[in-house]
């Protein structure tokens, strides 16, 4: 059987890009560093992904610092919460950039809402239950 395990993104600054993960419920699972490879992995998720639900890699290069351009084909990731409404305000209380307001899709009644990390990734947020 086949499974979505995870997206792996590039990012300028770990630690702050970890604590606003952080601010989305989500913890760090695990950390290496590749010194052959000058490279940091961190994997944040959610509890202990004990139930194999998919995670995010940050990447961050040594010496890297100037960013990365997000491109042109990639969208957004997307996280399902309970209230959205608390996690764009504790987002916005932590620094976050909140570029939608909570409120219903376009033509639609899915409530949703986006933010940006730190170095620009769009994550949309769905409420759920």
């Amino acid at each position: 059987m086949s499974s979505y395990l995870h997206t792996m993104l590039r990012v300028r600054n770990l630690e702050k890009s970890v604590a606003f993960y952080e601010l989305l419920g989500m913890r760090e699972l695990r950390r290496s560093e590749v010194t052959a490879g000058k490279y940091t992995l961190v994997f944040v998720g959610y509890a202990d992904n004990a139930h194999g639900q998919a995670e995010i890699e940050l990447t961050y290069n040594w010496g890297e610092d100037d960013g990365y351009e997000v491109g042109t084909g990639f969208g957004h990731l997307a996280v399902g919460m309970p209230d959205i409404a608390s996690a764009v305000e504790k987002i916005r209380a932590g620094g976050g950039k909140v570029t939608r307001e909570p409120g219903p899709v376009k033509f639609g009644t899915t409530v949703i809402a986006f933010v940006e990390d730190p170095d620009g990734y769009k994550i949309e947020l769905i409420q759920r239950g």
